[in-house]
């Protein structure tokens, strides 16, 4: 009975593969994310000159930005295109359109804030 209690504290969800390889990118990411600042914070020797580096870099970072957009929606295309010819229903297109209506508002969103921030 006491095992049983505890069940409740383990989703099965929560403790599969799929789940955690996602975990372990996004702890990935954001741990190369951090490296990266501090290696450029002893490199240039201060936070405002790191600031500076980063402003001064801002074409460069919009241009890769661009670049991965470009490289996602076309893997994106190739994707919807596949799951299009294996699941023609109305739904399927309308989680489709649901989903692409979000990942470009969402990324309106981001690149406006960046450029409100004056980025």
């Amino acid at each position: 009975m006491a095992a049983r209690a505890w069940t409740w504290l383990r989703p099965t969800w929560l403790f599969n593969r799929r789940v955690a390889l996602a975990l372990l990118w996004v702890l990935a990411v954001a741990g190369i994310a951090a490296g990266v600042n501090v290696v450029g914070l002893h490199v240039v020797g201060s936070i405002d000159g790191w600031e500076r580096w980063l402003r001064e870099h801002s074409v460069h970072f919009l241009a890769w930005r661009l670049l991965v957009y470009a490289a996602t929606a076309y893997g994106w295309w190739w994707m919807r295109r596949r799951l299009r010819e294996r699941e023609p229903s109305p739904e399927a297109h309308q989680r489709l359109l649901r989903v692409e209506i979000a990942a470009v508002v969402t990324l309106v969103l981001l690149e406006g804030s960046q450029l409100l921030r004056g980025g």
